[in-house]
């Protein structure tokens, strides 16, 4: 196990630079705090060779922040490939999530452990895995089990998993199908009364960034974030307040989100509908989370409609 150095510079790699981890590496790049760090970002070939004017903003941020880039290709590139390259960095952040493919957090698990990196913050931004269990109706959840099951069964690479619920954007996103502002209404997965946990993925980013520079560092543990918690029926309260709309509530069951997927298995969708809607292992107390207890300002379910929704 690794000891606690606070006084030498961290080499970081950050794996990705979507949404999330850019958020990640702006947190780290502008943390506050007496430990010193050297960024990097793992990102494919393919991109840093894009003129597309997206990718070119977010190449010169990234250049702008400080963070050095180190070209991979995490789908072609093997486990041993990978492993060379993360062999370089004393902590490696994986920010590459679900749309990567089955398999993904697995290899990136696997590659870190053979380069015995010093410690891990693997993909597990979302939901309490172990709350959930395996054979869940989403079965990609299953992966992120064998992730934590891979980090539990060895000792020498030290692990922080950060869980903190369903990305705020998602709970409002209308393909998610619980918030509809055009027919004015919202429809609850399970029931008016089942909660779920939602968090920014900017303030994910930067409670990452403070969890992981945190002295003494957090070994071997699971930390819970959280910008919100709230049940569906306080979702169309706060919609409400937000727009000055008066807005329909409807409900879902679990026996009819199930019935939804089992015509269509294949679809996500539907497999995060049904496990939103049994309604385990999505959501914890905000009062318990590391931000509460460390006093961190987040930004809650209603701040976040009243900045972004349109009123009236």
């Amino acid at each position: 196990m690794q000891g606690d150095a606070a006084q030498v510079k961290q080499r970081i790699l950050v794996v990705g630079a979507g949404e999330l981890g850019l958020a990640v590496l702006r947190g780290l790049a502008t943390h506050e705090g007496g430990t010193q760090v050297d960024i990097a970002v793992l990102l494919r070939p393919a991109t840093l060779s894009s003129q597309a004017p997206g990718k070119l903003a977010e190449l010169d941020e990234i250049r702008a922040l400080g963070v050095a880039v180190e070209p991979a290709d995490v789908s072609a590139a093997s486990v041993a490939e990978l492993a060379a390259v993360f062999a370089r960095y004393d902590t490696v952040i994986g920010c590459v999530g679900f749309a990567a493919g089955r398999g993904m957090q697995r290899k990136l698990t696997q590659a870190v452990l053979d380069a015995g990196v010093a410690r891990y913050v693997p993909w597990q931004f979302g939901v309490d895995y172990d709350a959930i269990s395996r054979g869940s109706p989403q079965d990609g959840f299953d992966e992120q089990l064998d992730v934590r099951d891979l980090l539990r069964a060895q000792r020498r690479t030290e692990w922080v998993v950060v869980s903190t619920g369903m990305f705020t954007s998602f709970l409002f996103e209308p393909s998610f199908g619980v918030v509809d502002l055009v027919g004015a209404r919202v429809t609850a997965l399970g029931s008016l009364d089942t909660a779920v946990t939602v968090t920014t993925p900017e303030d994910i980013g930067r409670l990452t960034a403070t969890i992981v520079l945190q002295r003494p560092r957090i070994v071997d543990e699971v930390v819970y974030i959280a910008g919100d918690t709230l049940t569906y029926g306080e979702l169309a309260d706060l919609l409400e307040r937000a727009t000055g709309r008066s807005l329909e509530r409807r409900v879902r069951s679990v026996p009819q989100l199930l019935a939804d997927l089992a015509e269509a298995p294949d679809d996500n969708l539907r497999k995060y509908r049904a496990v939103f809607g049994l309604g385990r292992g999505v959501a914890w107390e905000v009062a318990r989370t590391y931000n509460a207890r460390n006093g961190i300002a987040v930004v809650g379910a209603e701040q976040w409609a009243r900045e972004r929704l349109a009123v009236g």
